[in-house]
């Protein structure tokens, strides 16, 4: 076999925005012989993630992993993107971080030969997160934190907070993939960053408030209204500020908590208590992990009520999505009650998407699957669910829809 004439292709480009699939060729090859193809990437953390899935070459030496199924390795069948979602960490219990996300993450890709393991050829994918011409602005205005994503062009576009989960800091990469679709995006840090409290006693939401202020008067905002987006903890924080603040168009839900939780949340002369855990709830899973799912109780009891923002307030329309697996909260009942609760006040603008077999962090397409990781509330690893084929198929499924929603909610009707 010649190595020379063996080829590993990445099309259409070896270049490419994060959520974007792309095509895996081999060429080259002697017909029928195996091959290992590996990936391999370092996250901003320095830890390191792989997969790998053997494949064996058709009559003319090729393999092309959007038709040639993987006979064993990370994954079995046909997978386009198999060797990006299927990466798990060397560390375990690590999930994926991306801080900087004016530089792509590198992907090493190499193709081996199934017989002897030696290096037939290789090639690099670099994964961006920003299309040329997207502004990255820090923002320090106020008393507001966070990082305000501009596409190129004139404008004005749609705007979009973007809330991520607990754990303090700002996580950027959904905020700058969705800046590259056209929609002015403010990732929204609310504790833990720059000089935002790192363990607050009580969230405030006027800080919100102050934050939809100002992404509605950004000129390079269109209104009349702006979108949010949330995951988790935060999605409890999107129904608040959905249900006091005008200027709400648009509010995406994913695995969210319906009631507050955490800590305290106030509103001018309002206090939403934490729902409190339950801890006894906390069950260990035969590989020590502990599962979550019932530590949070029921928001639909009277007791806990205080505890849960007015929905039937909102104006806005909501799109609710629930992982049927997710282990680290009780997000299919919540989203029911949400939507229970909204069509009991005659609300009709809301949807309720749902994916069995996925987990709770459901992110942008083809992020590595992260099974389980440290959890601050219990003080230990708690696992996430899901299984990894179909929590893949649910992000790629998820993003369209997030976009199609804030597509048909914040765009002028009559600019398109």
């Amino acid at each position: 076999m010649a190595y020379s004439q063996i080829r590993l292709k990445i099309l259409p480009s070896i270049r490419s925005l994060f959520d974007e699939p792309l095509q895996l060729k081999v060429e080259g090859l002697a017909p029928h012989k195996s091959v290992e193809l590996r990936s391999k990437l370092v996250d901003d953390r320095g830890v390191t993630f792989r997969a790998s899935a053997v494949y064996k070459a058709d009559e003319t030496g090729q393999v092309d992993v959007c038709c040639s199924p993987s006979l064993r390795g990370s994954y079995t069948g046909v997978e386009p993107m198999g060797l990006f979602w299927a990466m798990a960490p060397d560390t375990p219990h690590s999930k994926f971080l991306k801080k900087n996300v004016l530089t792509p993450t590198r992907v090493e890709l190499e193709a081996l030969s199934g017989e002897t393991g030696e290096v037939l050829a290789s090639e690099i994918n670099d994964r961006g997160y920003m299309i040329e011409g997207v502004k990255r602005i820090p923002v320090q205005d106020g008393s507001i934190r966070g990082v305000l994503f501009v596409p190129p062009g004139n404008g004005p576009f749609p705007g979009v907070i973007d809330l991520y989960t607990s754990g303090g800091g700002l996580c950027e990469p959904r905020g700058s993939l969705l800046a590259s679709k056209g929609y002015v995006v403010l990732a929204l840090a609310y504790y833990g960053y720059q000089d935002l409290p790192k363990n607050p006693k009580a969230l405030h939401l006027e800080y919100f408030e102050e934050a939809v202020t100002y992404l509605r008067t950004r000129p390079e905002v269109s209104g009349p209204g702006i979108g949010i987006i949330s995951i988790s903890h935060s999605g409890s924080l999107a129904l608040a500020m959905s249900s006091f603040f005008p200027g709400i168009s648009a509010t995406v839900c994913i695995n969210s908590c319906i009631g507050n939780s955490l800590i305290p949340l106030h509103y001018k002369d309002i206090v939403m208590p934490p729902l409190t855990p339950v801890m006894k709830n906390v069950k260990i899973t035969e590989s020590g992990l502990l599962n979550m799912y019932d530590i949070l109780p029921d928001n639909a009891l009277e007791i806990n009520r205080a505890s849960v923002p007015p929905i039937e307030r909102a104006s806005c329309h909501f799109l609710f999505a629930a992982a049927e697996d997710d282990l680290s909260s009780k997000s299919l009942t919540f989203t029911r009650w949400a939507a229970d609760t909204l069509r009991k006040h005659g609300k009709q603008s809301f949807q309720v998407v749902t994916y069995p077999k996925s987990g709770h962090f459901l992110e942008v397409p083809h992020m590595p699957f992260y099974r389980s990781g440290f959890h601050a509330a219990v003080g230990g690893n708690v696992v996430f669910g899901g299984e990894p084929k179909a929590h893949c198929e649910a992000q790629v499924d998820l993003w369209e829809r997030v976009q199609d929603f804030f597509r048909r909610h914040l765009y002028n009707k009559s600019a398109l």
